[in-house]
């Protein structure tokens, strides 16, 4: 049932030209090099330490490994975090 309701949504989304990130409650993930990444549309920060960031989103955790993490920007739905990134997984809910 999930799924065909989720298919009705990005149906939605595309006939109308709609942000399918928001319709969809997806997260939108900007990466500037190896040092900077943006994450709009999140659902809260599950775990954050020098190595590693876990942030919750609409589509399960999305784990962040590398060094030197810090807080560059927070707010609203927004978060943008600074260090040397070496690999981002999508953990599935």
């Amino acid at each position: 049932m999930g799924d065909k309701f989720y298919n009705t949504k990005q149906n939605i989304a595309d006939k109308l030209d709609l942000p399918r990130d928001i319709i969809l409650n997806m997260p939108k993930i900007e990466i500037t090099g190896d040092n900077e990444i943006v994450i709009e549309n999140h659902k809260g920060i599950a775990l954050f330490d020098k190595h590693n960031v876990k942030i919750n989103s609409g589509v399960g955790l999305i784990s962040i490994y590398g060094d030197e993490f810090e807080v560059l920007f927070m707010g609203g739905s927004t978060i943008t975090i600074g260090g040397k990134f070496k690999s981002i997984v999508y953990e599935k809910k």
